[in-house]
């Protein structure tokens, strides 16, 4: 009957309730950070404030309430307050217990909660991805170790956590799996990162919460926080980057009622051809001189729409939201298709802000619906979406193999659509949390519905249809107030359908004659996989330590299943195995650290062995009737072992002084197979950023100012994966600022970024051009600007 009222709730939008007095507000600590599951209560009625620290009590009319607020580890605090006709809201600051008690200090951040978790866990907040906005979310996150990104541009890139990416990250916006085409290193992420209100980072497998894809880290991204004071609010941010002209901004609302809320956000990108350090590279040992320094048809613009809408009271919430977020820009002109020389230089050096083909178009569009329903010691909550991808990729007919050389007048697809990809995508999470004395157990399915099709002059992946489930629970033990035991099992089932494609094309038979050859044939795979995962969490603050070991799967994805054509990207012909296992994991991940008020210290050790991890293995064999001569890459899977460790050390020297060392190490070896002896590809070399930072006293014009400096330096890659080409060492230097100015009561955030700032030229090992020889991005200055207004502007001030 619970299940039945909360899926009735969930379906039926609570709009227009009447209106009722009530006690909302918010609860933080000493450092302004919000305090989530903190109790809040008067008489025999109690509620608990949410992750963003919010609470809402309903009262059944006017008159004096003594509330009590409290959180372990935090001063219990009682304050009186006075509803007359109109509702009340308050603010309420819990000081921590006194240091002595150490067996229950709770740290004041939220990624300091995450150390009490056996899973390696790192949160950043809206401030962190704006004092570090890169040309997109990913990039804004490189600065975290163990994190890099796959880069394709100024405006593209992809996660890779601890040297894994593509379909082995998994990433989650507003509770529901990102689904895009992950698999080609050229696909950015269709994330509008000035949407992004707190971004949480899983490294290591994480299989038994999210199922396939997991196994090498979570990205989760989740919105700002709802509005928690009646009225209208928002915010205006702009950007300017100086490397690459980029222009942009968003724009935000709110407004807020007594149960209800709605907001809605506009973001643009507008950016031109970017530069780098150099004045030619080289093409495959092919010289390409670049026009003042400007790698042509790099240029991009970026559209994003965002509404959201919801209901909340004390113990169900309901929010919708819809997405759309639209990006156009150009491949490298001479690093795209079979036949790079024939780029017309004088053409696409003409204006650095054109995008001319090769280019690619992504629009990606979202509903959603959160919702949550507690009752007594139970805690419902579920996801409902759907998600449409569609990719576009443009360039110019160039023939091969058997193609006929002029384009046939009578085809129905443009002869400038190179490939489709039109993804339509239905998720469901359920999952229901109850909480004993001792422990708290949660169960929750997954399930996802996807539908790919194809379309373009040229072919690389068939159209595919896949299903999957997945069963899971997950317990957390307290053993004692210092000792977590984590506990969790998962069944996953997948079926995958592969659709055959037959060539538009005729290709001579050896027999004689003539025939539009079957490219890929149809099939179907049913594949399932039992995972686990268990972790024990000692935090006798200000010492911590985690441990955590499992065993997480991957399903083989359509391209390496069924792939059968040029990569126009690589100059490398692919072709799938639709024998292919799914990938086995077995890893173990550890944590050992210090905080205090001084110092915080963590080691993040790790292992992980793949029984069979899969990887696209050069062969000595070329195709000439299709890939025109390119050499022959084939999917295949071998033993591996992976291990490493990440450093985070920061120092607080007094005076609003303090420094910084992040550092971050991988090995990886092949074990079995015809790359036995090897590393894998995308393995990112050992590397340390220094940092130095000098916070400055606020006044009552300028407030939270202050002034960093970040040097990486980074090991040389010698150790690779043919075609993969060795990356030498760098050092990187950057530079960063950022104050808030007060106008009158009008708050102004300004941040200040110099990156490269010695215009160094450098490479990075996981960048999507390093094949080419093409250097990093040269100096660039970012400048934003935001200005909340509404209570927004009150809360800053």
């Amino acid at each position: 009957m619970k299940y039945f009222v909360l899926l009735l709730l969930w379906l039926l939008p609570a709009y227009g309730f009447a209106q009722q007095l009530h006690i909302d507000g918010h609860v933080f600590d000493e450092d302004q950070v919000p305090l989530a599951g903190a109790d809040v209560s008067f008489g025999d009625q109690r509620v608990r404030t949410d992750a963003a620290g919010n609470f809402f009590l309903p009262l059944s009319g006017p008159g004096r309430f003594e509330l009590t607020f409290s959180k372990a580890g935090f001063r219990t605090q009682r304050r009186s307050v006075a509803v007359g006709q109109t509702s009340v809201q308050v603010r309420v600051r819990l000081l921590a217990l006194n240091r002595q008690l150490k067996d229950v200090k709770i740290l004041g951040t939220r990624d300091a909660q995450f150390r009490e978790q056996p899973m390696n866990l790192r949160s950043v907040d809206a401030g962190f991805i704006t004092r570090n906005l890169g040309g997109s979310l990913m990039k804004t996150l490189e600065r975290l170790p163990g994190v890099k990104t796959i880069g394709i541009g100024s405006g593209q890139s992809k996660p890779l956590i601890r040297g894994l990416g593509f379909n082995r990250v998994v990433v989650v916006e507003k509770g529901v799996k990102h689904e895009g085409q992950q698999w080609g290193a050229d696909h950015g992420l269709e994330i509008d990162q000035f949407a992004a209100g707190r971004v949480d980072i899983v490294k290591g497998a994480a299989s038994f919460l999210y199922g396939s894809d997991a196994i090498g880290g979570v990205v989760r991204i989740e919105p700002p926080a709802a509005p928690t004071v009646n009225g209208v609010s928002g915010e205006v941010t702009g950007i300017a980057k100086g490397n690459n002209n980029l222009i942009g901004g968003s724009v935000q609302t709110a407004v807020k009622g007594d149960k209800w809320f709605a907001d809605g956000r506009f973001s643009y990108q507008d950016y031109g051809d970017y530069k780098v350090p150099a004045s030619q590279v080289n093409v495959y040992n092919y010289p390409v001189d670049l026009y003042r320094n400007r790698l042509r048809n790099t240029a991009g613009e970026e559209r994003g729409l965002h509404l959201n809408a919801g209901y909340m009271d004390s113990t169900f919430r309901s929010t919708f939201f819809i997405s759309n977020v639209w990006s156009k820009s150009g491949f490298f002109a001479n690093a795209h298709g079979l036949e790079p020389r024939r780029v017309d230089a004088t053409l696409h050096d003409a204006r650095s802000g054109d995008i001319l083909m090769p280019s690619q178009q992504v629009n990606h569009f979202k509903i959603l619906n959160r919702s949550s329903w507690q009752t007594g010691k139970q805690l419902f909550e579920a996801e409902l979406g759907f998600q449409r991808n569609f990719r576009q990729e443009h360039s110019m007919y160039v023939n091969h193999g058997y193609m006929p050389p002029a384009y046939p007048a009578d085809m129905t697809i443009s002869p400038a659509l190179e490939r489709q990809f039109d993804k339509y995508v239905y998720s469901f999470n359920l999952r229901n949390t109850l909480a004993f004395e001792h422990h708290s157990l949660t169960v929750g399915l997954n399930t996802e519905n996807q539908r790919n099709s194809i379309s373009g002059w040229s072919f690389l992946v068939p159209a595919f249809r896949q299903f999957s489930a997945g069963l899971f629970a997950v317990d957390n033990y307290r053993l004692s107030s210092k000792l977590l035991l984590q506990t969790a099992i998962r069944y996953d089932h997948v079926n995958f359908r592969s659709f055959a494609y037959r060539d538009w094309f005729s290709t001579p038979l050896a027999a004689g004659g003539q025939e539009n050859l079957t490219r890929a044939e149809a099939f179907g795979r049913n594949f399932s996989s039992l995972t686990w995962s268990a972790g024990l969490n000692y935090s006798p603050m200000p010492f911590f330590a985690r441990f955590n070991i499992g065993k997480s799967f991957r399903v083989p994805i359509a391209k390496e299943l069924a792939a059968n054509g040029v990569n126009y990207h690589y100059f490398s012909y692919e072709r799938g195995n639709p024998e292919l296992a799914p990938e086995q994991s077995y890893q173990a991940d550890a944590g050992i650290g210090w905080k205090d008020d001084a110092w915080d210290i963590t080691l993040s050790p790790y292992l992980n062995y793949f029984s069979n991890y899969i990887y696209l293995n050069p062969t000595p064999f070329h195709d000439y009737d299709y890939g025109a001569g390119n050499q022959i890459f084939a999917y295949t899977q071998s033993r591996v072992l992976r291990y490493g460790l990440e450093l985070e050390l920061s120092r607080k020297l007094g005076g609003g002084r303090s420094v910084e060392l992040l550092g971050e190490y991988l090995y990886a070896r092949q074990l079995s197979g015809d790359k036995k002896g090897f590393t894998l590809p995308f393995s990112p070399p050992p590397s340390v950023l220094f940092s130095a930072t000098q916070a400055f006293r606020s006044g009552r014009w300028l407030q939270n100012a202050f002034v960093s400096a970040d040097y990486r330096l980074t090991a040389a890659q010698n150790n690779i994966v043919p075609p993969e080409r060795k990356t030498p060492s760098s050092g990187v230097a950057d530079l960063r600022a950022g104050a808030t100015l007060l106008a009158g009561r009008q708050p102004v955030n300004l941040n200040l970024q110099i990156r490269n700032l010695l215009n160094t030229k450098y490479f990075v090992h996981t960048s999507f051009y390093r094949l080419i020889d093409l250097p990093e991005m040269g100096r660039d200055i970012v400048l934003s600007i935001s200005m909340p207004f509404g209570h927004h502007q009150k809360k800053n001030n």
